[in-house]
């Protein structure tokens, strides 16, 4: 008999197709397990409405669960919405060696502090604050492209919502 532990430890090693350095417990999208009679539910959370990259995050939480002979499904919930901080520290560090600047804090998680002015994005090439953002948009969603004035390399940056 697996454990749930060791399932939702195997579950949550599934990496995001788009940013593949990234886990799905990483990314806080893997929400939890419960049990549903003899069957296990892993529950998932879409960092976007619409994200491309859920299907084959469900196929691969569906695949794991079956390599480990767990009768189980993947549900997704979508209330609460994902915050990027649910994402780990662990996570926004593996972002920031893989190029991608990752996000501050949420402004949901700051609503009842003082309002936060955030000049720039830290190029997490060279550590920077001479940043420029050149789009709002960028390979994803959930990305917005800027350039580090004094590498002169282009990044992305992890969007906080």
């Amino acid at each position: 008999m697996v454990t749930d532990a060791a399932i939702l430890e195997a579950v949550g090693e599934v990496t995001d197709p788009e940013i593949p350095v990234l886990t799905i417990a990483d990314l806080g999208v893997l929400r939890g397990l419960h049990h549903d009679g003899d069957e296990v539910v892993v529950t998932i959370t879409p960092t976007y409405s619409g994200c491309p990259a859920m299907d084959l995050i469900r196929h691969e939480v569906e695949l794991t669960l079956q390599s480990l002979h767990v009768n189980g499904r993947v549900e997704t919930v979508l209330s609460p919405a994902w915050t990027t901080d649910w994402m780990t520290d662990s996570g926004k560090t593996k972002l920031r060696d893989y190029g991608i600047a990752p996000p501050a804090h949420s402004s949901r998680s700051l609503a009842n502090t003082p309002v936060l002015l955030q000049l720039s994005i830290r190029c997490p090439l060279c550590g920077s604050p001479n940043t420029t953002e050149l789009s709002r948009f960028a390979s994803t969603s959930c990305k917005s492209l800027w350039r580090c004035n004094t590498c002169k390399e282009p990044f992305d940056h992890f969007k906080a919502i």
